[in-house]
């Protein structure tokens, strides 16, 4: 029994030797390559977009010393936790750099995102190299930095409803279209077939909730400015000052443009990226991928993306 135990205590030495050795020469091999060889060709090539999206991040994190998701979406409450999956794959040491472009969605959700980001990390700067609008722009608002590409744009804090057909639409289109078809109705009661059919995904909830949007979106845009930890009250105060007619009052359009230009009057933290950089190729490329995946506003893809975490939604039911 006692030369068993003994064969035994040898055999399993030995194992842990011989599993010493072979990681070691692991090790010494480069391990991204290691895990690329462990997918069938098939698969890698389904993929791939996936992996070269993934390997500029990573280098845009090498070259910054940050971290770097990316969010091309509609703004709704469905993808919480895909987003938390992004958060909690960050550095919580290093500041956040979010890529994003958006036409918008729900604001409090927005803002959801915003106290999310400042909680987990040590600074936020959103980068838009195309567009964020509406509720984008109030995921803006709560950033340290907004970084706006040469044809980057923000917009109105305009709510968007979602219909039955899963359509989304301005709340102050929406209420605008109903009030002036009652008006027009009540002049000639026999337009009332044409405009309830026109208004056939809008009934009297739908209605009211827009008009509770509308009236929140002031207090939005300042919980957004507060939720930035070095802003004061007084800055608070100063730019919902600045801000709200340009955002809130005066656009007719959801798709009123809001520029650099307008933002940096208005006293916002923007900046403008330096083209000639490394950073701004790496990231310039990185939005082209998600550009030519059809991505908003190219198309209807969602994407939520990080150096390891990669969730893409295609109308086409395509992930790649």
């Amino acid at each position: 029994m006692a030369g068993a135990e003994n064969d035994g205590v040898r055999s399993k030495g030995s194992r842990s030797k011989a599993t010493r050795r072979k990681a070691d020469k692991l090790s010494e091999n480069n391990w991204e390559d290691l895990l690329i060889d462990s997918r069938t060709p098939l698969y890698a090539s389904e993929h791939s977009g996936r992996y070269e999206r993934q390997k500029l991040i990573r280098g845009y994190e090498q070259i910054t010393g940050r971290n770097l998701i990316a969010v091309v979406d509609q703004i709704y409450e469905g993808k919480m936790t895909v987003f938390q999956e992004l958060l909690g794959d960050c550095d919580p040491d290093k500041e956040l750099d979010v890529l994003l472009s958006s036409p918008g969605g729900s604001g409090e959700m927005a803002l959801r995102m915003v106290q999310s980001m400042q909680d987990q990390c040590r600074a936020v700067r959103v980068i838009v190299p195309d567009m964020a609008k509406s509720a984008a722009t109030v995921l803006c608002l709560g950033a340290d930095e907004i970084v706006m590409g040469p044809a980057g744009d923000l917009g109105p804090i305009d709510p968007q409803m979602i219909l039955q057909s899963r359509f989304m639409v301005s709340a102050k289109e929406l209420v605008r279209a109903v009030e002036d078809a009652e008006a027009k109705v009540r002049d000639n009661p026999g337009a009332y077939a044409l405009y309830s059919s026109l208004l056939s995904e809008v009934n009297m909830l739908t209605y009211e909730q827009s008009k509770s949007a509308i009236d929140r979106s002031g207090t939005l845009m300042r919980e957004a400015l507060e939720a930035v930890k070095p802003r004061g009250k007084d800055d608070v105060d100063r730019l919902c000052d600045q801000l709200k007619g340009p955002l809130i009052d005066v656009p007719t359009n959801h798709a009123a443009v809001f520029s650099y230009e307008n933002a940096k009057r208005c006293g916002l933290p923007v900046t403008r990226p330096d083209l000639d950089s490394k950073e701004w190729k790496v990231l310039w490329s990185l939005w082209t991928h998600y550009y030519a995946i059809g991505s908003f506003p190219a198309g209807n893809t969602a994407v939520y993306e990080g150096k390891r975490v990669s969730h893409i939604e295609s109308p086409t039911g395509v992930s790649n």
